[in-house]
């Protein structure tokens, strides 16, 4: 039962898993009144404010089973009198069986859903491209990895949207898990029924925005960068930026940063949205990336970051596009150091072929 039990694991394991219900169970607004606190005072109320979060997480009747295992735990015995005896009445086991049973439909719960993510996950890598297409003059390599069993980011290839050109799309669902999939999903459908014909981006962008904000969930929106490579190989190429991280411009003078351009996909009814230029010259890579890339946190709590990728990014320009990816993503990995990531990470990379002689 205990075969793979390794001792050397166990404290790491633990602290990242502390540091997991930490983040789970507490708000951003809670975790910054703990941050305003003393040492004794913190510890006297991370527990009580984790608890709290984890009973109003119950339904009512785990919820109340729960309370009354901990009071039974607390106190250990029920006393009373009878005619002026003293009777008591010690709970033994009894918190420990409620706790067990709580535990058990807990998880119950969770292999049921497991089983129905783990067909969500199939349909979602079906959906998402099988291989990198080749494209005259260019080189392009994609990776995505959820941080749950599904994601919320989107990499798809589009051919020939407007003639002689295909479309590259990296988009990133707020949050993460099955809520974030199937808004993935809408996101995709939406643009291959939007894009094809679609003669200027702008308007893609707010056709998209009123899709999303009218089918769209609560609170939830999402960032897209979207763009139109040309098939003679020129360089040329027009794009769309939904809110999306800047991606970056390596060339051998230094790195661009591609504009913002508008608000996120169904967060406002009536966003506008522009179309942007870009002329890639030979040996030029563009590294498109999710918010997973950069907000990758390791065991220490510290941001992988845009300034590590821009330090990195000169000496990716003179690799092919698939060695950059894999560097890219080993260096990562290597900054992780075994920690789990906490948000989907997605790349695309895409590299103008050098000119030969």
């Amino acid at each position: 039962m205990f075969q793979d039990v390794r001792p050397s694991e166990l404290g790491p394991t633990l602290r990242h898993d502390f540091l997991t219900l930490y983040r789970y169970y507490l708000d951003d607004e809670r975790r910054a009144r703990l941050d305003q606190m003393g040492p004794l005072k913190r510890f006297v109320f991370i527990p009580i404010w984790i608890l709290r979060s984890l009973l109003l997480k119950l339904t009512p009747l785990r919820r109340l089973l729960l309370a009354v295992a901990l009071v039974m735990g607390l106190v250990g015995q029920w006393a009373f009198r009878i005619g002026g005896e003293r009777v008591s009445f010690d709970y033994g086991p009894l918190p420990v069986l409620i706790l067990l049973f709580i535990l058990m439909l807990e998880l119950k719960d969770k292999l049921l859903a497991h089983d129905e993510i783990a067909v969500a996950r199939q349909v979602q890598l079906a959906l998402l491209p099988s291989a990198d297409p080749p494209l005259p003059g260019y080189a392009l390599w994609s990776h995505s990895r959820p941080a749950n069993d599904v994601g919320g980011d989107l990499i798809d290839y589009i051919d020939d949207p407007s003639p002689g050109s295909l479309g590259v799309a990296l988009g990133d669902v707020a949050g993460k898990g099955l809520g974030a999939a199937l808004l993935m999903a809408k996101l995709q459908a939406s643009l291959r029924a939007t894009a094809t014909g679609c003669p200027d981006l702008a308007d893609l962008g707010v056709r998209l925005n009123r899709i999303l904000f009218r089918d769209g969930l609560d609170n939830r929106f999402a960032t897209l960068f979207y763009m139109e490579l040309a098939r003679d190989g020129r360089g040329t190429a027009r794009y769309l930026n939904a809110g999306h991280n800047p991606p970056l411009l390596v060339r051998a003078i230094g790195i661009e940063m591609v504009d913002p351009g508008g608000r996120p996909l169904g967060m406002f009814a009536d966003s506008p949205y522009a179309e942007g230029r870009l002329e890639m010259q030979p040996s030029d890579l563009l590294i498109v990336y999710s918010d997973g890339l950069v907000e990758a946190r390791n065991a220490d709590d510290v941001e992988f970051g845009l300034d590590r990728l821009r330090r990195m990014a000169p000496a990716l320009r003179a690799m092919e596009a698939d060695q950059a990816g894999r560097r890219l993503l080993a260096e990562v990995e290597q900054f992780l150091a075994g920690a789990r990531p906490q948000d989907d990470l997605s790349l695309v990379l895409i590299r103008r072929q050098p000119e030969r002689d």
